[in-house]
């Protein structure tokens, strides 16, 4: 991922930066540096300060720079200010970053108008490269998982009846219609879906895994954000005996982060 973005900032002084600017490659880096997110914004800075480390000879004669921002939530009104302020006060020739799809989608025009490359490290919304030229994308789309993920319901954990319960914001809608799909396209059924609040904060999912229960479907298909949601996600499953009846969990790899699974429980 951060290699891609290394070779972007090459590709960006190959395509016009101006001599003043020779020397130097200033990627301005749009991430949730507090808030819900601040771990994943973490774990993106440490990968970008170890490449840039272990391969500072790879660009000469050029010098990487990275200016940060910090986009707090995934409201996407704080990604717009930020990458304003990197286009506009840090004069910054490639943006990077984007947890979260509405930041993305938010910052969309603006990055359209600041005419940088601007390189998607994360947000899985299938749309988004579409919504500006400059955009790249070099993590994932949220179909790629929930496709196969009801495939394999279907044909390996052999489920007929599925309930769907996805975070309301554009990522869980891709997964809920990705997996649909493909659920069904291999003879499978999805017998209710259930939205289960938003990104900002994580909700008492109670209520939510207690409906899907009540279906009595052969396996729940979850779509939230990682970190603490999934957490309270595995938590919930496990104090209302989903799987004592029978209900698979199934998801992709958000609900099984690592820094999270001693959260979790047994």
């Amino acid at each position: 991922m951060v290699k891609r973005t290394i070779a972007i900032a090459a590709v960006a002084l190959a395509l016009g930066i101006t001599a003043a600017h020779a020397q130097e490659v200033k990627v301005g880096v749009a991430l949730p540096y507090t808030g819900i997110g601040a771990e994943f914004a973490q774990l993106v800075d440490r990968g970008m300060e170890l490449y840039l480390k272990l391969n500072a000879d790879k660009v000469k004669p050029y010098k990487i720079t990275l200016l940060r921002r910090d986009v707090k939530d995934p409201s996407g009104a704080n990604a717009k200010i930020a990458v304003q302020e990197l286009l506009t006060q840090d004069n910054v020739d490639v943006l990077a970053g984007w947890i979260y799809s509405p930041n993305a989608i938010a910052s969309a025009p603006i990055v359209s108008a600041g005419k940088k490359l601007a390189v998607i490290m994360n947000a899985g919304t299938a749309h988004i490269t579409n919504l500006s030229p400059y955009y790249v994308r070099t993590s994932f789309s949220m179909w790629h998982a929930g496709y196969a993920l009801g495939e394999a319901s279907a044909k390996i954990l052999n489920a007929k009846t599925a309930v769907v319960g996805y975070t309301d914001f554009p990522p869980g809608k891709d997964s809920l219609a990705a997996f649909k799909r493909s659920f069904e396209a291999n003879g499978g059924k999805v017998i209710d879906e259930i939205p289960m609040g938003g990104a900002g904060a994580v909700p008492d999912f109670t209520p939510f895994f207690q409906r899907a229960k009540d279906k009595k479907p052969d396996l729940f298909f979850v779509f939230v954000p990682a970190g603490d949601h999934a957490a309270a996600v595995v938590k919930t499953y496990a104090a209302l005996g989903m799987r004592e009846a029978g209900i698979k969990l199934i998801g992709p790899g958000d609900i099984t982060q690592d820094t999270k699974l001693q959260a979790m429980g047994s």
